[in-house]
């Protein structure tokens, strides 16, 4: 049975075993931690709503993880589905949680709107929502200069850096707690 959350906390990402361990899928994976750090209840396949989600509790708030299983580059599809059903605020919310390349490496920022830059998730997102939803962004550090975005972003990462990475994902409850 589904409540209504207080807040929905989307991780960006791509579906499929190609994609697993993928700097693009930095979302996923701190969706992955928080999900085990708060005990959320067991992942659910949701094909109405284009994701896979889990319930949780955190801090007395109601929160629905959710990891959309569309591409990337149509995450916004999902949302609008979430958001017009549970009928919510997209600037109260939705948290979404991405990877970015301009940060270093593990880092993490939190911004409440903004531009999507050269992110085609949040692209998705910004032309359905515009730019006032919040987000906490982790970093994936600077691309290889010998490669192009695309094959970057999508390049696996080694355990060395997934554990770099935990810092930013363990950021993200701190961001959660902030919220009101």
């Amino acid at each position: 049975m589904m409540m209504k959350p207080d807040l929905i906390i989307v991780g960006l990402g791509n579906p499929g075993k190609q994609y697993q361990k993928t700097r693009h899928n930095a979302g996923w994976m701190a969706l992955d931690h928080l999900h085990e750090k708060i005990g959320a209840g067991d992942w659910q396949p949701k094909q109405k709503f284009l994701c896979d989600f889990a319930e949780g509790e955190i801090d007395g708030k109601s929160v629905l993880l959710v990891k959309p299983t569309t591409y990337m580059n149509d995450s916004g599809s999902c949302l609008r589905k979430l958001i017009d059903f549970f009928k919510l605020d997209s600037t109260k919310n939705l948290l979404v949680v991405t990877d970015d390349i301009d940060l270093p490496l593990g880092t993490h920022r939190f911004r409440k709107e903004g531009g999507p830059g050269t992110h085609n998730g949040l692209k998705s997102i910004v032309a359905i929502f515009g730019e006032a939803f919040p987000r906490h962004r982790i970093g994936i550090g600077p691309k290889d200069p010998e490669m192009d975005l695309a094959a970057w972003v999508l390049s696996r990462m080694s355990d060395e850096d997934i554990e770099k990475m935990r810092e930013g994902m363990e950021a993200l409850s701190h961001t959660i707690l902030r919220y009101e």
